[in-house]
This record gives C-alpha cells, sequence and structure tokens, in this order.
C-alpha cells in the first residue's frame, strides 16, 4: 500500500478530456477527470447523486439552469436527475463521485 496523488493520477492532453476510473462498484463510481481550457461536457443528467472535487485549476458547472464557477479545492454536489454541464475555464483537473443509490431510499 502506498500513498497516491490525485493530481497526478490524470494527465492534462491538449483539446481534449482524459478520465481514469479509480473505483467502479455497485454502491460508488470514483472517476478522475482532465480537461483542456473550453472543454467541456454538454447537459446531462445521472441518475444518482454526484459530487464533483475540483483538485486543480477552474470550471464552470451549471445545474439546472444555475452556473458556477468551482475553484480548486472546492467541490459542488449535484442532485439526482438535475440536468448539468461544465466547461474547463482553465486547464483543470475533477474527482467526480457518483453514488450509485437514490438518496433517502
Amino acid at each position: 500500500m502506498r500513498a497516491l496523488t490525485l493530481c497526478d493520477m490524470v494527465g492534462y492532453q491538449q483539446g481534449a478530456v482524459v478520465s481514469k476510473e479509480i473505483i467502479k462498484s455497485d454502491s460508488a463510481t470514483i472517476t478522475l477527470f482532465a480537461f483542456d481550457k473550453g472543454q467541456s461536457l454538454s447537459e446531462h443528467t445521472a441518475p444518482f447523486e454526484v459530487m464533483v472535487n475540483v483538485i486543480d485549476g477552474t470550471a464552470e458547472i451549471t445545474v439546472s439552469g444555475h452556473s458556477c464557477i468551482v475553484n480548486r479545492g472546492q467541490m459542488i454536489i449535484i442532485p439526482c436527475d438535475c440536468p448539468h454541464s461544465l466547461k474547463a475555464k482553465e486547464p483543470f483537473k475533477m474527482l467526480l463521485i457518483m453514488a450509485r443509490s437514490r438518496a433517502g431510499k
């Protein structure tokens, strides 16, 4: 066993989004992403709650039509079934955690 540095586990690629799945189980998915400046994810929904933790850079995350600038060290929780999208304001990395159970159930 050894300690890992999240930011070092996924690298930036020019004009691209890079992802690395860390854990995938029946109860959760944990994925690291690296976005080059200007890269985005179009609006979509997830059937489970999602936590986005920005570990480098800055992103604009829009949830149900409300935009929020999220910087390194900040996080945002996206409720299940809420439309959301994001855009890299600069190169940024995020840790995405999706709990595979509906809140309150």
